[in-house]
């Protein structure tokens, strides 16, 4: 009776303190998995782009030169000042716009132009979709000084075939007149990244549902009014995100206008890129050239942003 009723007592008892913490539920253990995963690539992030991006807006305010170390110090607004008084950096500026805005443009024509011709049922058609992609698997080096060699006016082979044909009385030196010298580069610079808007347009066109062509086609509507009702608006989200990513490429791209004029003649070719490497590399005026760099930058995110929200927009209002 005695060991019953002690049973009883203890059984009576209340029990010790509860662990009120719940086990985690499947949906917080898969968010924790995620972010062991993604941290590699965050702390990569983090040293890779956050820190050089940051440091470059440090520097824009600080007074660096790479010769001379001992001039350092805080300059505030000075760099800036000092871009904005250059006689270079409005014409760079403009330069910068004709380039990107002429490249950008001719590249989406000539690019949607050669998908809807690959589009087609002709013949040998994979054939020629394999030979489109050549232009742009060159190596921009290789192709800059191609295309140097083959305007040269001495031996150019395009000079001697244009002047053989009756379209100039002599050759010309397209790359060394300040009036040409931007508009080949451009040229030069649609020719090699044309077909990646031939494949991206062209995969888009074959995602289009053929029967929306033949219902149009047997309701009456033309090839071209095909074209703009039906074609168009479903290559619109690939073309602003072709378009969008171009114009930042362009705008930073360095390598074209180097290996071809250096900037030249006369910097009539010259644009930020190639100003910047002018201040850092030249000059050794680091502060100037991030200071053109920050200035870069800001022009660039707020295309961004603008691009961002207006997609964002659109969105919503559909």
């Amino acid at each position: 009776m005695k060991a019953a009723a002690e049973i009883g007592i203890r059984a009576s008892a209340p029990a010790g303190p509860v662990d009120a913490r719940r086990p985690p539920t499947r949906a917080a253990r898969i968010r924790r998995t995620a972010l062991v995963f993604l941290a590699p690539a965050g702390i990569l992030i983090l040293v890779l782009v956050a820190y050089p991006l940051l440091r470059v807006l440090w520097d824009s305010l600080r007074t660096v030169n790479l010769v001379n170390p001992s001039v350092t110090g805080f300059a505030g607004w000075d760099n800036y000042r000092t871009v904005w008084e250059d006689g270079d950096f409005l014409p760079a500026l403009g330069n910068t716009a004709i380039w990107t805005g002429l490249s950008v443009a001719g590249e989406y024509a000539l690019g949607l132009a050669s998908a809807v011709a690959l589009a087609q049922p002709v013949r040998f058609r994979a054939i020629f979709r394999g030979l489109i992609i050549i232009p742009w698997v060159i190596p921009i080096a290789v192709a800059g000084l191609n295309w140097t060699w083959m305007l040269t006016p001495d031996y150019g082979i395009l000079n001697i075939w244009m002047v053989k044909l009756g379209l100039l009385d002599a050759p010309y030196p397209w790359l060394g007149q300040m009036d040409t010298a931007l508009l080949t580069v451009t040229f030069v610079n649609i020719w090699r990244s044309y077909p990646f808007y031939t494949l991206s347009l062209l995969a888009a066109l074959q995602a289009i549902p053929r029967e929306l062509h033949e219902a149009a086609a047997v309701d009456g509507a033309g090839a071209w009014r095909r074209f703009r009702v039906i074609t168009l608006p479903h290559l619109r989200t690939v073309s602003l995100t072709l378009v969008f990513i171009h114009i930042v490429w362009t705008a930073i791209n360095f390598d074209f206008i180097w290996v071809m004029t250096e900037g030249g003649p006369l910097n009539a070719s010259e644009t930020l890129p190639i100003m910047i490497y002018r201040y850092a590399m030249q000059d050794f005026d680091v502060g100037a050239a991030c200071a053109v760099a920050s200035m870069s930058m800001a022009f660039l995110a707020s295309l961004f942003f603008v691009y961002h929200y207006g997609v964002a927009r659109r969105r919503r209002e559909g």
